[in-house]
């Protein structure tokens, strides 16, 4: 290959990722949740995978860390256990964990035979998609996590797996404004 064939190919990689580092932002950005999308939340009767009901104005100022999740999304259930250490440190402390499973009810019962979590957890399939469209989430992709205040309104949201460190701070920064 003469130089100018080498340029020609060079260039077009670069070019190729341009518009594939564009397309992946575009693809998992989020953005501004809707005024009303935790108000419309905190209205809803959730039903858990053991058929309970959650009557979420139950809950109500308190600090929520809302995770729309799926047995099927290996990000989702590597942090699951991050999830699960946090919930067990911050419970006490006006903070409630709710696992939004857009999956169907019999994979998040067998999740949950293997992987036993103490938060609550729902199954909303269809409903959990447009919850998460709406607080910031316009691809629907998981996982998905959301600080909401306990005013109801939405603080930090992240698309992809949450770190213990990230999760830490985001909590830490929420409870201390209520002391």
């Amino acid at each position: 290959m003469n130089k100018r064939q080498w340029a020609l190919l060079i260039s077009a990689g670069l070019i190729a990722a341009i518009l594939g580092i564009g397309l992946s932002s575009f693809k998992h950005r989020t953005t501004e949740a809707k005024d009303q999308a935790v108000e419309l939340f905190l209205k809803e009767e959730l039903k858990g995978p053991d058929g309970a009901i959650h009557v979420t104005k139950e809950w109500r100022n308190k600090i929520l860390v809302l995770n729309f999740w799926a047995s099927w999304c290996p990000p989702c259930v590597e942090e699951m256990p991050t999830l699960e250490k946090a919930y067990s440190l911050y419970k006490d402390k006006n903070v409630l964990f709710v696992g939004i499973g857009v999956d169907s009810p019999s994979n998040i019962r067998q999740f949950l035979e293997k992987t036993p979590i103490n938060y609550p957890i729902t199954v909303n399939p269809i409903e959990g998609v447009n919850w998460a469209k709406n607080m910031g989430n316009p691809s629907g992709g998981l996982p998905f996590t959301v600080l909401v205040d306990g005013k109801g309104v939405i603080k930090k949201t992240k698309l992809g797996k949450i770190s213990e460190d990230e999760l830490k701070s985001w909590l830490d920064s929420a409870i201390l404004p209520s002391k």
